[in-house]
């Protein structure tokens, strides 16, 4: 008879509680030399915390083991590619980190005087002249906390400036191969939106934009590389339509990891854009955050941005309030530091030729996948692409795989899956982005899964559809799980 026994190898780890035992503790000391004292009398009882009710007693070693084994559950970028790309996972640079765990930098509090905060003032300053130079902008904020958070901040910058001229107009214009929070934000600041059909290169219908400018467009929201990974060749004659009316154009700059140090935005004729220094110039953004996303303007924007601006004054950096025409705060203190030192040491450690590399090395990689798995995978757009490629599941749809199902199978192949299901005018889409640094060799192993799980699709497409199988918990039920999430631990027989 074979005993069956668990194994270290696939061990599913149980929570915490289930391994807590009464009196168990994570330290040991040896016994007081000196009288006891009440914690309630000698602190007040109103200082003294009671006793966290059901919390896990368990020894060290036991928390230490716990902790480490979901640490190697997870997928991480130390790990290997993540084809979602810089839109949430690329590599971030160790000298990145080392730079912002400097003592001055990570202890600095928003409330020191100007006097103690000059080191945190100059940083800002330097990162405030490299994205401009990098855009071609002239001026810009830190403030906003993120991509879309930027969005809003852009959009009102346009509201407060057309208002300036005496009406803010009633409308934005968004292509459908925009982002898709573009839509949100223009809501948000009390725009209607008008939607801008794409042509059969997957850029923006040049006719129909010009037909759809009139005196109530207040700006066309334009995502370049848009969602597909293409340029929009007509950008300049795109701004030239839309400044011609007194409108604006503001570019989502979440895609700007295909463009630093090739083109820069505010030479092709955009007003008004954001940055996502957390895609672009990297800092650890998979899991929610944090993120920054400053705005970038051109000089007729710059008296409307929020405050306070950084100014020089006798030789010091200030913080500068005095502006009336400001939209006023957007987020309290100056923006999310951390993430603004480690986006100046990416720029500073890579200098202009190494961000042009890096772009171009992007670039090199998403083409090298599109020409590995046209064969296998439809291409809906044959446009050249940027820093990513977009397929569909149009072939293997026909023998029943989504996209879904071909992203879980690439987990058994040992990699995290691609953006499914967006963007939203490829059905089944599936968008690959690679970033800059991943090897061919990496890249390679990333193909030659994809081509494998199109032959199985090919030869039993119902395996594929039951994937994944090296997982320590198989495929889930994802619609009972989003409408009846399991959030509060219960106790086994409860």
């Amino acid at each position: 008879m074979i005993k069956k026994v668990r194994s270290h190898i696939t061990q599913n780890e149980p929570p915490i509680f289930e391994r807590s035992s009464p009196g168990k503790a994570a330290y040991q000391l040896p016994e007081l030399d000196v009288p006891p004292v009440d914690a309630g009398e000698a602190l007040g009882a109103a200082s003294v915390r009671s006793g966290i009710e059901g919390f896990p007693e368990v020894s060290e070693v036991e928390a230490i083991r716990h902790f480490t084994r979901l640490s190697t559950y997870n997928y991480a970028i130390d790990h290997g590619l993540y084809p979602l790309g810089s839109c949430t996972m690329k590599y971030n640079p160790r000298v990145n980190e080392a730079v912002a765990q400097v003592e001055g930098l990570a202890w600095a509090h928003p409330y020191q005087p100007d006097e103690l905060s000059q080191g945190a003032m100059e940083i800002m300053a330097a990162l405030d002249a490299a994205l401009c130079e990098i855009t071609g902008m002239d001026a810009v904020t830190l403030q906003p906390a993120a991509g879309a958070h930027g969005e809003l901040t852009g959009i009102l910058l346009v509201r407060a400036a057309l208002e300036a001229q005496g009406n803010p107009r009633k409308k934005i214009l968004i292509p459908d191969s925009a982002h898709g929070t573009n839509p949100a934000t223009v809501s948000i600041a009390g725009y209607e939106v008008e939607n801008i059909n794409s042509n059969d290169r997957a850029m923006v219908d040049v006719a129909s934009l010009a037909n759809a400018v009139d005196e109530d467009v207040a700006a066309l929201m334009v995502t370049n590389p848009n969602t597909l990974g293409t340029f929009e060749e007509n950008i300049t004659q795109v701004a030239e339509i839309l400044h011609a009316k007194g409108a604006m154009v503001y570019m989502d700059g979440a895609n700007m990891n295909a463009l630093a140090g090739i083109a820069r935005p505010g030479d092709f004729g955009i007003d008004v854009m954001h940055l996502n220094l957390h895609k672009t110039f990297s800092t650890p953004h998979g899991g929610g955050g944090p993120g920054s996303g400053p705005v970038v303007v051109k000089r007729h924007l710059e008296p409307f941005l929020p405050i306070p601006r950084l100014d020089r004054v006798d030789d010091q950096w200030r913080w500068n309030y005095d502006r009336p025409r400001s939209i006023g705060r957007v987020r309290a203190f100056y923006g999310n530091f951390g993430v603004l030192v480690r986006a100046l040491a990416y720029i500073m450690a890579h200098g202009g030729d190494g961000l042009r590399k890096a772009t171009i090395d992007a670039i090199l990689n998403a083409n090298y996948i599109r020409k590995g798995l046209e064969a296998h995978y439809e291409l809906p757009h044959k446009a050249p692409v940027m820093h990513e490629c977009v397929f569909s599941d149009e072939r293997q749809a026909k023998r029943g795989v989504s996209t879904g199902d071909i992203a879980k199978r690439l987990i058994d192949y040992g990699f995290h899956p691609y953006t499914v299901s967006f963007p939203l005018i490829v059905k089944g889409a599936m968008m690959i982005e690679p970033t800059e640094t991943e090897s061919k060799q990496e890249i390679d192993l990333f193909i030659d899964a994809l081509v494998s799980i199109a032959q199985e699709i090919e030869e039993n497409p119902d395996f594929v559809k039951g994937a994944p199988y090296s997982t320590r918990v198989s495929r889930v039920d994802e619609v009972t799980a989003a409408r009846k999430p399991i959030v509060r631990w219960t106790p086994p027989g409860d």
